[in-house]
């Protein structure tokens, strides 16, 4: 058969083509039903059984396990999940993943796609450039479902068919005879191949798509297959380079669950492909032909074989979880080092907005948190008992002015970057609310840093405050600091729609009427001899800069309630 450079475009073409079609699929299902997706994972993870479907139901939905695992280090990134309920989400997934194996059997080798895919685009394409919102989302998912299929045909059409030409694949035969080396070798080929597709999906087409037109014999297939059980792990592991601790530990659970799982069959591999190739005819003799003297029989039965072990796998090792999640924080160090001075969740940015808007309100949590710290600052630097503590408080005002400045920058970058791409109504509003509290937030440090200025002069000019000016200080302190309990409360919610604004307006109106009335009292003893109008000049900025910080921190309960 010609085989040229042509050919090869048309493979590598079609294979783009086909992981095209995948891509929009997820991405149409994810935007279209991404707080629906949200939601499962948080609510039905409660126990690593549970876990477990809920990331068979996620894969088998969007039909991407990298999707999902992905999602799930970015769910673990971002504080959702834990490293138990993560394991069970990844286990699960690794069985969801194997339903492509069944798809591309059944239909890319018994049925003429071509003959079903067009038809699909006539009720895509009018969803997406007529419809609005979810409507237009569930079109894409239709389009990327036809284009996967298309994809899928014509990778059938350019691979090279070789059933007639055996010899062609003599060369095989010198690889085949070193008994577990042999496997190994192949499996090592399956996860290379993975990693360069970078969806196991793909690499599982393309297993098929070989043997159907019998390039690969079924044993050797099998252990490429095994191969790509590990090459799937690398997408996790790649996403959760730039997460946190948790979110690499979760990731490298994957990998030791799929790494342990392909260590044991490979062992037991000689014998569990013919048992399992009897039974499956004995219980099915008109579905699965022998796959070692039928090429045509090959897909079905690779489907069978990658289900099969899958799911013994997660049953074997399940239990174990508890051990996998110890092993993944033994062999996972935290490098996280001082977590204020970075961002803690929004680190990923390979999901859909809609998935990634937990991320980003999590992180708008942590920058206020961050804030907060600076009122204990302050407080330090008025009632320190040395001058150096006094000093070091003042340097940490400064440091957490420029902090705060970093971290406003990178999650508005991060708010826009998101929305630059398709999103939602509705997640459109999230976002514009998150950047309002992240611009909030950072006007608190920038008041916290004149504060800081006007104590420096202060101790310069070796001004002195009188004890009643430092009560009124403390007292303005202290709702200060209940104002930002209530707000980081409130940012810790997980639906918006819930809080209730009613205490963190009392806390303001608490605030704004002890300003005023500090201030009459200053004006007050102006002009009497023991009242200096100096210390007058600092107290009045240091008392209506606190009142403006509570006018920002009012500020963000109401971006959080929708009112701004």
């Amino acid at each position: 058969m010609d085989f040229n450079f042509g050919s090869v475009l048309n493979i590598i073409g079609s294979l783009a083509f086909f992981i095209y079609g995948m891509k929009m699929m997820s991405d149409g299902i994810q935007r279209a039903a991404g707080s629906q997706l949200r939601n499962i994972l948080r609510t039905m993870t409660q126990n690593r059984f549970l876990g477990v479907f809920t990331g068979f139901l996620i894969t088998l939905l969007i039909q991407s396990s990298s999707a999902t695992t992905v999602m799930t280090v970015s769910f673990v990134n971002a504080g959702l999940l834990s490293l138990t309920e993560s394991a069970g989400v990844m286990i699960g997934a690794n069985i969801g993943t194997t339903i492509t194996g069944w798809i591309v059997s059944v239909l890319g080798f018994k049925v003429k796609l071509s003959a079903y895919s067009i038809p699909l685009f006539a009720f895509g394409v009018p969803m997406v450039f007529i419809g609005k919102g979810k409507v237009k989302y569930w079109g894409q998912f239709i389009i990327g479902f036809a284009i996967l299929f298309l994809g899928l045909s014509e990778l059938k059409s350019a691979v090279p068919d070789l059933k007639g030409n055996p010899e062609a694949l003599e060369f095989l035969a010198h690889y085949t005879q070193w008994g577990i080396f042999s496997r190994i070798l192949f499996v090592v080929a399956g996860t290379l191949l993975t990693i360069f597709v970078q969806s196991s999906s793909a690499s599982m087409a393309i297993t098929l798509t070989l043997c159907a037109n019998g390039l690969l014999p079924f044993d050797v297939a099998a252990a490429m297959i095994l191969g790509e059980n590990i090459g799937t792990t690398i997408t996790a592991e790649l996403a959760a380079l730039i997460g946190n601790t948790s979110a690499r530990r979760s990731a490298r659970i994957h990998s030791l669950f799929n790494t342990l799982g392909v260590t044991w069959m490979v062992i037991v591999l000689p014998w569990f492909l013919p048992v399992l190739s009897d039974t499956m005819q004995m219980l099915f003799p008109n579905f699965f032909g022998n796959p070692y003297v039928d090429a045509a029989a090959i897909p079905l039965s690779l489907a069978a074989f990658h289900t099969a072990f899958n799911t013994i796998n997660v049953c074997l090792i399940l239990p174990f979880v508890p051990l996998l999640v110890k092993a993944a924080t033994y062999t996972v160090k935290d490098k996280d080092g001082d977590s204020t001075e970075k961002l803690k969740f929004i680190t990923n940015g390979n999901l859909t907005p809609e998935l990634n808007t937990g991320a980003v309100q999590n992180e708008t949590a942590h920058f206020g948190e961050v804030i907060g710290r600076m009122n204990e600052f302050l407080r330090t630097a008025l009632n320190g008992g040395t001058s150096k503590e006094k000093e070091e408080a003042i340097k940490q005002l400064f440091k957490y002015e420029e902090i705060s400045d970093m971290m406003e920058i990178e999650i508005t970058e991060y708010i826009t970057n998101l929305a630059d791409k398709e999103i939602t109504p509705d997640t459109s509003i999230r976002l514009r609310s998150y950047m309002n509290i992240a611009n909030d937030l950072e006007r608190i440090a920038d008041i916290y840093f004149q504060i800081a200025k006007t104590l420096e002069h202060k101790f310069e000019e070796r001004i002195h405050l009188l004890p009643e000016q430092r009560d009124g200080l403390n007292k303005m302190m202290k709702l200060v600091d209940k104002a930002f309990q209530e707000m980081n409360n409130n940012l810790a919610v997980s639906d918006y729609n819930s809080v209730d604004k009613t205490t963190a307006r009392h806390l303001e109106d608490s605030i704004n009427a002890l300003r005023d009335q500090l201030r009459s009292s200053n004006l007050d003893r102006l002009g009497k001899p023991d009242y200096k109008v100096k210390s007058a000049m600092i107290y009045n900025n240091l008392f209506s800069s606190l009142e403006r910080i509570g006018d920002h921190i009012i500020n963000v309960t109401e971006s959080v309630v929708g009112e701004i």
